[in-house]
């Protein structure tokens, strides 16, 4: 499964959705106003782009907002879509992070349904992979795992046997290594 494949529904619980190709993580330096991401989401409809994740956050110079976006689609369409972006009054600036070194993180949430029987094989897979039981219940547990788009994907697969019922993912962040601007 590719870093933000999402999961569709099926009878037997969540699946992954057929591949995606070429995926892409944007970043966008905006200023905090009521609108910019609504302008933002038009120019990717406008090109038929589809947005996978999308995460926004204050930066840390004040009345501004950090924007990442993971998309997939074209990368010609791509291309254009930034130069589009950076022409918004109120984006400082679009920049596609596709293959460079960037530090990433995702949360995810998921509950399982699960007896007590079950419960110690699904402990062992969430201790493997540093993972948090959040909520213990008579019938669930709810898990918190968070680091990499691919380290959640494994997790999640790892678990699709155990009756994943309900999925929460907080969408990809990332930051660029060292001293260059994300």
């Amino acid at each position: 499964m590719s870093a933000a494949q999402p999961l569709t529904s099926t009878g037997a619980g969540l699946a992954p959705a057929p591949a995606l190709s070429h995926m892409h993580t944007l970043s966008l330096f905006v200023h905090d106003r009521p609108g910019v991401l609504v302008r933002v989401a038009i120019v990717f409809a406008r090109r038929g782009y589809n947005i996978e994740s999308l995460v926004v956050s204050p930066a840390a110079r004040a009345g501004f907002s950090r924007m990442t976006i993971t998309c997939s689609g074209d990368p010609t369409t791509l291309e254009q879509i930034i130069k589009q972006l950076a022409k918004l009054v109120d984006v400082v600036h679009a920049i596609d992070h596709t293959g460079q070194e960037v530090i990433e993180s995702e949360i995810a949430l998921m509950k399982l349904e699960c007896g007590i029987d079950e419960r110690t094989q699904i402990l062992q897979i969430a201790d493997q992979f540093k993972c948090r039981v959040v909520d213990y219940g008579p019938e669930s547990l709810v898990i918190r795992s968070y680091g990499s788009s691919e380290k959640i994907d494994a997790l999640i697969l790892l678990l699709e046997p155990y009756r994943l019922t309900e999925l929460v993912r907080s969408g990809k962040v990332i930051m660029t290594r060292g001293i260059e601007t994300t």
